[in-house]
């Protein structure tokens, strides 16, 4: 597990002060591999700050197509009827292949607008990387420590009024895994389950909660759809280390690949999320999750990943290919990004 950032906590104290008082840098950029963090600080700024899609001011873009020169023009734009016009790019790759428009840009921009930038991996040698942490803040989002975790996870029990002992927080943690978005949906089912109690018992957490093998193929899905392919990679080989059989780790890919396509297909269509979760037979607050995967892919791209799971399990059939090979080969080709048509 990573160790998390040691300014962490001091950068987190200092968005935190920034959004308390109203006295808010011209830039922020919110980067790690902790997807729950980047998120959470993400949406934090954007309500602060007076954004959102019913703003006039607020302008985002996402994905790694973003024209520079556009996002620019928007910012130079004066706001309306106010005195901030906020601008929040996402997954832009800015930050790790460079951008020398706006690395320019940023060391003298219009003072109305506000940037928030919210990236997955940054290049710190980069002179957009630099130009934005002298403009305002950066805050890398890592892994949180177990003992972290832990001070998170009993302090979100207790929120929710509810209490839970040393022990049963300890086997919460192992059996769950460190994912801080998977650990906040076993919350949420914890608190539910225990509704009528004040105490969370190692018992609830025995009945209620996705083993950590489980939580694991969650987070190589997690990776996949993000494209990382050297974390799905390393969290294949951690479920290989736990004697986790690689047809079934090929048949739970598969089966997450067609849950998407099936999601992708039913949001298209406007069902409502209580309907898809019917309809795939899954837990309703798993529905936003797997929306969130398919967004990563097309429909192509979702029913090719289904013929290249078909099609290397048909090969370790016949003989072919061996069972861990096999999954290498479809992880490397679910997570290798196609080049734009």
């Amino acid at each position: 597990m990573a160790v998390k950032t040691s300014d962490f906590p001091a950068k987190q104290r200092q968005l935190n002060e920034d959004i308390k008082n109203g006295t808010f840098k011209q830039c922020y950029l919110i980067y790690g591999q902790e997807a729950y963090l980047r998120l959470q600080n993400r949406d934090k700024l954007v309500k602060a700050l007076g954004g959102g899609a019913d703003s006039m001011n607020f302008t985002r873009y996402e994905g790694d197509s973003i024209n520079p020169a556009e996002v620019i023009d928007m910012a130079e734009t004066l706001p309306f009827l106010s005195d901030k016009r906020v601008i929040l790019v996402e997954n832009s790759g800015f930050f790790k292949s460079g951008c020398a428009e706006l690395a320019e840009y940023l060391k003298a921009p219009s003072e109305t607008t506000f940037f928030i930038f919210v990236e997955k991996e940054v290049d710190k040698r980069k002179d957009i990387f630099k130009a934005a942490s002298k403009l305002g803040l950066e805050m890398g989002c890592d892994e949180q420590d177990e003992e972290t975790l832990k001070k998170w996870v009993y302090s979100k029990f207790k929120s929710e009024g509810k209490n839970i002992s040393g022990r049963a927080l300890s086997f919460f943690i192992e059996r769950v895994g460190t994912d801080m978005s998977n650990i906040s949906s076993e919350i949420e089912k914890l608190v539910c389950y225990c509704i009528d109690r004040s105490e969370v018992t190692e018992e609830d957490i025995e009945a209620v909660c996705a083993n950590w093998i489980t939580s694991r193929i969650f987070a190589m899905t997690d990776a996949i759809a993000d494209r990382n392919q050297k974390r799905a990679i390393d969290l294949y080989y951690d479920l290989l280390a736990l004697k986790e059989p690689p047809a079934k780790i090929l048949a739970l890919i598969t089966r997450q690949f067609n849950l998407m396509l099936q999601i992708k297909e039913m949001t298209d269509n406007h069902r409502e999320k209580g309907q898809i979760a019917s309809a795939a037979g899954i837990a309703p607050f798993l529905v936003g999750k797997y929306q969130n995967w398919a967004r990563e892919f097309s429909f192509n791209e979702l029913r090719d990943a289904l013929e290249l799971c078909a099609s290397n399990d048909e090969a370790v059939k016949t003989g072919k290919l061996d069972y861990v090979i096999c999954v290498e080969i479809v992880i490397i080709g679910c997570t290798t990004k196609r080049p734009k048509a």
